[in-house]
């Protein structure tokens, strides 16, 4: 989304090597009716929809030689560059309500241990030093959650599923994106403003940190793309795309999930609501290393309890429906008590309604439950303590219909 000036929208953009909850619960699930590996059994009651929680990982090609991927992408010696997985993120299905928690890649894996290596107790280095049972461990060692699966998903993978949906909508924030690097054939040059991206470049985009500020900005630009894509495949395309997502098993796609639980999950995918949150996190003094804050996880992640509206919230609406919604929500949002709502216009985009906030997550929750669109918690928003964000996309046409109805003030 394009947001004049462009610092005050810069934290909404894009996805990584992939990893999240409804889009790669079927990127990765649906290829999963395949039954590829030995499954993980999750409680499947015939009519209900199924609880179970999922760990998502993105990982790394692997390289042999200079600008030369190995032929055996599963291969764990004679390596030029280990395949670290920099995106990791715990999904909890609760019928049809999705939990998604990205992990930092620099999260240390319990307790910091100064005598042993720094980079070993990070959990991206975890996949390569054990394999997915690894990380799954120690995902369950930073979140306290039993995990009853995993899907592993190559950037090679990923790219083949972006071009079959068509695609991603992608905003560029200033002073662009140039990311040059010989050694693994990456040339991507982005200038400021909209952008409609190939497989390709998109997963190039969604793995760059530069012009978002950190790994904490490139995570929040990720849960953007991921409920883009999160739609698209409920729609006729992502249904001609199963053909991409169905070959990803044992080319690109690395799982134990029942394929039983997807199944039962299919009925529902149409129904299932979508929250994100970011593993709060402290400094580890003297190291990159990022402690996990148990206090602050148990406020972002999860069943989070919506409260009555906030009269004294700030409520930030970036329009780029292309439909000039945003004064019909702000009438709609005065209605129901807010009395501080404030309309940013910016040009139409293709990235999904949303709400998004970095600390007032129950305000958030019930603007999200109130608007039925997706909650995004982050640490690198573009919104302050006290306000919460909505964004309009093109998509708000179709989901918010209604506000075409209220039409404009009457003027006597």
């Amino acid at each position: 989304m394009t947001h004049p000036p462009a610092p005050r929208i810069a934290g909404l953009r894009a996805l990584q090597a992939f990893g999240l909850s409804l889009s790669a619960l079927s990127l990765g699930g649906f290829a999963l009716l395949s039954g590829a590996g030995p499954s993980a059994a999750a409680a499947v009651t015939p009519g209900q929809a199924p609880s179970f929680t999922l760990l998502i990982a993105g990982r790394d090609i692997v390289y042999c030689y200079y600008r030369q991927p190995c032929k055996d992408q599963d291969q764990r010696t004679g390596l030029a560059q280990p395949p670290n997985t920099d995106t990791v993120m715990v999904v909890k299905v609760q019928g049809t309500t999705v939990h998604a928690l990205n992990i930092p890649r620099d999260t240390n894996v319990g307790p910091f241990d100064r005598y042993r290596s720094v980079a070993l107790q990070k959990i991206n280095s975890q996949y390569f030093a054990g394999g997915p049972e690894a990380l799954v461990k120690a995902a369950e060692t930073i979140t306290g959650e039993h995990i009853d699966s995993y899907v592993i998903v190559r950037t090679d993978y990923v790219e083949r599923v972006i071009d079959a949906l068509g695609g991603l909508d992608v905003t560029v924030p200033e002073p662009g994106i140039e990311w040059i690097d010989n050694a693994a054939g990456v040339n991507l040059n982005l200038a400021p403003g909209a952008h409609h991206l190939d497989g390709k470049d998109g997963v190039l985009f969604l793995r760059v940190r530069k012009g978002f500020g950190d790994d904490y900005g490139r995570i929040d630009h990720q849960k953007q793309a991921l409920t883009q894509l999160a739609g698209k495949l409920r729609t006729p395309q992502g249904l001609a795309a199963l053909p991409t997502i169905l070959g990803g098993i044992g080319n690109g796609v690395e799982t134990n999930v029942n394929p039983a639980t997807i199944a039962a999950m299919r009925p529902y995918l149409s129904q299932m609501k979508l929250s994100f949150a970011t593993l709060p996190t402290d400094d580890i003094p003297g190291t990159f290393n990022l402690a996990v804050n148990r206090e602050r996880l148990a406020q972002v992640w999860g069943d989070v309890p919506a409260t009555p509206p906030n009269p004294d919230l700030k409520v930030t609406v970036v329009d780029a429906s292309g439909e000039n919604l945003g004064p019909a929500l702000t009438r709609a949002l005065t209605a129901l008590g807010y009395r501080n709502v404030q309309v940013t216009p910016a040009p139409r985009s293709g990235e999904a309604s949303q709400v998004f906030t970095q600390q007032d997550v129950a305000d958030a929750a019930q603007l999200a439950d109130t608007l039925n669109l997706a909650r995004l918690q982050g640490e690198r928003f573009p919104v302050s303590a006290g306000e919460v964000g909505i964004l309009l996309g093109a998509d708000a046409a179709e989901s918010l219909a209604g506000l075409k109805g209220l039409g404009a003030p009457t003027i006597p």
